[in-house]
């Protein structure tokens, strides 16, 4: 039997053709009206993420600087280029975008929150990462620590931060710098001027060290009659402690014993 004798093949195949036409027609119908100007992209909207209200970015001069970016209408523009886009911008830590029917975006801002000064002259936020903004801006709210390390370093010395800040804050103190050497001996300054030495993470840990100054100090100081410059805390089993005066001196050696607790 031939093939142009075989209805059931000769439907299919009319199928098949009429199907494929249908697809063509209805592909070049969406493309024609995407193309339409109805669908031009005509407005930006900027928000603050949820839980994240925006302090240091203004939506409107930010839509300014960025939407003449923007390429393409509702159909084709590239959401992840305009995300991208907008994470460019100062204080932008995360941007999310989505469309809004028939000729807009909304972009849902995350901004940075500022946790110290970093080495560099980058600041640190709140998850330990590094970002490039106007340092004036930074300090809206107070006063920030000044965090240092080597490179790729910034979260771990988050949060030993974290750690150290919790520890002292019996003593109504506070760390004004948290230093992380090239050899990782870690370093801390409180608001008082005094500097303590906690040496690196081996043997006993440091936040173990920490604790056990800050139980003796209150007693120690109440003997010592005067402020202490530098505490080293790299000892097993105590501590040493140098004065300012001391360290004035011509020698510069302390004549402070270590202080041992068991």
């Amino acid at each position: 039997m031939s093939l142009w004798h075989d209805v059931r093949l000769m439907n299919t195949l009319a199928n098949v053709v009429t199907g494929a036409t249908l697809l063509a027609a209805l592909a070049a119908g969406t493309w024609w009206l995407s193309q339409r100007s109805y669908f031009t992209l005509r407005d930006v909207g900027i928000e603050a993420a949820q839980g994240h209200p925006l302090r240091h970015v203004s939506a409107p001069l930010l839509r300014v600087a960025v939407t003449r970016h923007v390429r393409g209408n509702f159909f084709t523009v590239d959401l992840d280029a305009v995300r991208a886009t907008f994470e460019t911008v100062p204080w932008v830590r995360r941007a999310s975008v989505r469309r809004v029917w028939p000729d807009g975006l909304v972009v849902a801002i995350e901004e940075h929150r500022p946790l110290a000064f970093w080495g560099d002259g980058r600041l640190v936020n709140t998850f330990g990462e590094l970002f490039a903004a106007n340092l004036a801006e930074a300090e809206e709210d107070g006063n920030l620590p000044q965090f240092s390390g080597p490179e790729g370093s910034a979260l771990q010395v988050a949060r030993r931060y974290a750690e150290l800040r919790e520890a002292v804050a019996p003593l109504g103190a506070h760390p004004d710098s948290v230093a992380l050497s090239p050899r990782y001996a870690w370093t801390m300054q409180l608001d008082d001027g005094t500097t303590l030495l906690l040496g690196r993470d081996q043997g006993v840990p440091v936040e173990r060290r920490v604790a056990r100054w800050v139980e003796a100090w209150p007693e120690v100081t109440a003997g010592l009659g005067r402020r202490a410059g530098v505490i080293d805390l790299r000892y097993p089993n105590g501590f040493a402690i140098r004065s300012l005066v001391l360290l004035a001196g011509a020698d510069g050696h302390d004549a402070t014993p270590a202080h041992r607790r068991h």
